[in-house]
C-alpha cells in the first residue's frame, strides 16, 4: 500500500508537505469562507476540527502550493494573505482560574510581539480587539480568526460551578471581541465538541452563525461511504485479504463499527476518520476512539443527575437541547450527545422530536466498557476480564458461578445509593448484561421493582426474573404465571428459569432458585 495515513497529525501545511493521505474537503471550505463571515461547528473528539481550522489558516494565507490537486484550486482566483489570529485552547489542563489566563496571556502577548500594543489595554478582551484593530491597520486586510475547541475550559470544569463561573467570566468578554471588531475581521470560525449557551460564553454571540446541523456541511469533517470507495478502493481489497474476509463483509464490518453518525435527520452517515484511518493504517479492526481515552466528566455527570443507563440508547429531545449545553444545566443528554456517544437516529416531524442512539458498535461496546467501573465493584484492569467470565459461564450453564461474581460486583455498594438503590441495581444489570450481550443474545426490559432478563446461547436459554425486596419465590412464580418461557417450549435447549432476589438490607443479591 502506497498510502501514508496521517494519525494523529493536524496540521494541514505538514499533511501536504510530507504526501499524506487527505480525503478532498477544500470545496465545502471555500464555500464556507465565500457564504459568510462568523461561524461555529461542534463535533466530536478526533472527527477532524482541528485539521479543518489548519486548512482554514493555509487558505487564509494565500499558500496556493498546499492546494495543489485539489477542489479549491479551480475555484480560488486571488489567493491573498490575511492575517491570521489562531487560538488553540486544547493544549492546557483547566483545573485553576490562572491556567486560561496563561494560555490567552501567553497568545496575546506573542501577537503582540508582532502587532504591537498600548499601555491602557489591559485586560484580555482590550488587548484582544487592540490586536485585532492593529493587524487590520497595518495589513490593510481584515482578520481571519480561528479558535479550536473553544470549550475545553468549561468542559473540563463541569460540576465545578465556581471554577465554570470564573472561566465564564474571562471568555465571555474575550469572545465578545469578534462581534465589536466586526468591521476588522474578515473570517471568524469557532470549534468545539459542545455548544455552551444561555448564560455561558455564548449568551451574546449571536451573530455566530451554527452549522453543526447545517445539511450543506455535514460533510467537513469525517468521512462518507463514497469519499470511502473513491479514495480507499484498493485498501478495501487489501483489508480484506488481511482479515481473510469477502470485500463485502469488510465493507459490512467497517459500516457497523466506525459508520453512523448523523448531526441532522435524514443524513447521510459519517465515519469516524481516526477510527477509520487507524483501521487501514494497521489493517485490521480496533477500538481506536476510545484507546485515545473517554473524558470522566461524562459518567460524573450521569451520575450526579441519578441518569437511568436504559434510557442511553433509545433517548428522545429536541433541536434546543442537542444545539446548546447551560452549564447550569442537569440534564447529561446534550453532552453524550456532542461529545459523540449518541447520535440522531430518527426524527419526529410534526413534534420536532430527536430520536437518539450509539452511532456504532464500537462506540457503544466502548462506552459501556468504560461504565463498568464506574458503578460495579470491579477495577478498570479486571473489568474485560471479568465479562469474559460471565460469558463463559452463560455458555456452560454454570448459573452458580455467574450469580457469585455478580454479587461481587454488587459488594461494597455506597451506602448514600441506599436512597436510589433500585436505579444503582438496574444500571449495573443493564451494564454488565449488554456487555454479554456482544457476546450472546440477550433481551433486557425494566419496570416499577422488577428487572427480566432472556439470555440465550448455542445450548442453554436463560429466563431470569429479579425482584428488589420480595422473594427469588416470587419471582419465579412471575415467570410462570406470566408464560415468559411459552416461546422456547419447542426449543431443543435447555431452559433455566431463575428467580432473583435483591435485599435492600444487605445492598446486594440475597438469593437465586433455579427451576
Amino acid at each position: 500500500m502506497s498510502k501514508t495515513y496521517p494519525i494523529g497529525i493536524q496540521n494541514f501545511e505538514s499533511l501536504r508537505n510530507d504526501n499524506y493521505f487527505y480525503v478532498d474537503k477544500t470545496k465545502l471550505i471555500y464555500q464556507l469562507a465565500r457564504s459568510g463571515r462568523y461561524y461555529f461547528l461542534s463535533r466530536p473528539r478526533r472527527f477532524g476540527k482541528s485539521l479543518l481550522i489548519s486548512t482554514l489558516e493555509a487558505y487564509f494565507e494565500g499558500k496556493k502550493e498546499l492546494f495543489r490537486g485539489l477542489a479549491i484550486e479551480n475555484l480560488e482566483k486571488d489567493w491573498i494573505k490575511y492575517p491570521i489570529l489562531h487560538l488553540d485552547l486544547n493544549i492546557e489542563k483547566y483545573n485553576s482560574p490562572d491556567s486560561l489566563d496563561k494560555i490567552l496571556n501567553d497568545k496575546l502577548e506573542y501577537w503582540e510581539s508582532i502587532y504591537g500594543t498600548r499601555p491602557s489595554e489591559t485586560s484580555f478582551s482590550l488587548r484582544f480587539a487592540g490586536i485585532v484593530r492593529r493587524a487590520y491597520e497595518q495589513t490593510g486586510q481584515r482578520v481571519a480568526i480561528l479558535v479550536d475547541e473553544y470549550d475545553k475550559p468549561m468542559l473540563q470544569s463541569i460540576g465545578n460551578e465556581e471554577l465554570q463561573r470564573s472561566f465564564r467570566d474571562t471568555l465571555k468578554p474575550f469572545y465578545g471581541v469578534l462581534k465589536s471588531m466586526d468591521g476588522c475581521i474578515k473570517f471568524a470560525l469557532l470549534t468545539g465538541v459542545t455548544k455552551f449557551g444561555k448564560i455561558s460564553v455564548f449568551s451574546d454571540l449571536n451573530n455566530l452563525n451554527d452549522i453543526s446541523m447545517d445539511e450543506r456541511y455535514i460533510e467537513i469533517c469525517g468521512i462518507t461511504e463514497k469519499e470511502i470507495h473513491e479514495n480507499l478502493e484498493d485498501e478495501l481489497h487489501e483489508l480484506a485479504r488481511r482479515q481473510k474476509m469477502t470485500y463485502d463483509e469488510v465493507c459490512k464490518e467497517l459500516k457497523e463499527c466506525y459508520d453512523g453518525y448523523h448531526f441532522v435527520e435524514d443524513s447521510i452517515g459519517l465515519y469516524n476518520p481516526f477510527s477509520l484511518l487507524n483501521t487501514f493504517d494497521k489493517m485490521k479492526f480496533g477500538s481506536y476512539w476510545f484507546e485515545t481515552g473517554t473524558p470522566t466528566y461524562l459518567v460524573e455527570l450521569l451520575k450526579q443527575n441519578h441518569y437511568s443507563l436504559q434510557r442511553i440508547a433509545h433517548e428522545e429531545t429536541d433541536a434546543d437541547v442537542l444545539n446548546s449545553i447551560d452549564s447550569a444545566s442537569q440534564n447529561p443528554v446534550p453532552v453524550i450527545y456532542q461529545s459523540g456517544y449518541l447520535t440522531i437516529k430518527g426524527y419526529d416531524r410534526r413534534f420536532g422530536m430527536y430520536r437518539l442512539g450509539f452511532p456504532n458498535r464500537e462506540v457503544e461496546e466502548g462506552f459501556i466498557k468504560f461504565l463498568l467501573p464506574y458503578y460495579a465493584n470491579v477495577d478498570k484492569i479486571e473489568s474485560p476480564f471479568q465479562i469474559s467470565k460471565f460469558v463463559h459461564e452463560v455458555e456452560q450453564g454454570d448459573y452458580d458461578a455467574f450469580f457469585r461474581r455478580l454479587q461481587s460486583f454488587f459488594a461494597d455498594t455506597p451506602y448514600e445509593l441506599v436512597r436510589d438503590l433500585e436505579l444503582h441495581y438496574q444500571n449495573v444489570l443493564f451494564i454488565v448484561f449488554k456487555l454479554i450481550g456482544f457476546y450472546v443474545k440477550a433481551e433486557y426490559h425494566t419496570s416499577e421493582g422488577r428487572i427480566d432478563l432472556i439470555l440465550q446461547t448455542d445450548q442453554f436459554v436463560y429466563i431470569m426474573e429479579f425482584k428488589l425486596d420480595g422473594t427469588a419465590e416470587e419471582a419465579i412464580k412471575q415467570i410462570n404465571d406470566k408464560h415468559y418461557a411459552q416461546a422456547f417450549n419447542a426449543d431443543k435447549r435447555k431452559l433455566y428459569k431463575i428467580g432473583i432476589n435483591f435485599s435492600n438490607k444487605t445492598r446486594n443479591i440475597e438469593r437465586w432458585i433455579v427451576e
